[in-house]
């Protein structure tokens, strides 16, 4: 039996999890072009409220700044495979306003000419949970 190897921020899942954060911190900076070097172009995603953009509509979106003050990440989980990357991701957030909530993402990363590309995005607001 082997023992895997340690994650190191050079390993596969340690590039994924930075980019991760980096797409976190990007949208909380409106920093389109960390999002014009590492989303495809065939890039889709869809927003919480059900509506479906494309990179250049993304952008634009973007652009504007984020609609919540604050975003932390939480339960942050890797699958790979092959060259297929599956972030699955829960964020916590409060609006400008105070109010708070949570969001539940899922990105689709692929490996391109040696690098980690986002090719799909999926986020839906939930509800925090009851305590």
């Amino acid at each position: 039996m082997t023992t895997p190897a340690p994650t190191t921020p050079s390993s596969d899942e340690g590039i994924v999890r930075r980019l991760n954060e980096e797409y976190i911190r990007a949208f909380m900076q409106a920093d389109v072009a960390w999002y014009v070097q590492h989303l495809t172009d065939e890039f889709m995603v869809i927003e919480s409220d059900g509506s479906l953009l494309n990179k250049q509509q993304f952008l634009a979106a973007t652009a504007k700044g984020p609609d919540v003050a604050t975003y932390k990440l939480d339960q942050v989980s890797i699958r790979f495979y092959g060259d297929v990357a599956l972030v699955q991701a829960t964020g916590l957030w409060t609006r400008k306003d105070g109010s708070a909530g949570m969001s539940r993402y899922i990105d689709t990363y692929v490996r391109m000419n040696k690098e980690w590309k986002v090719v799909a995005a999926q986020v839906t607001r939930a509800n925090l949970p009851q305590k």
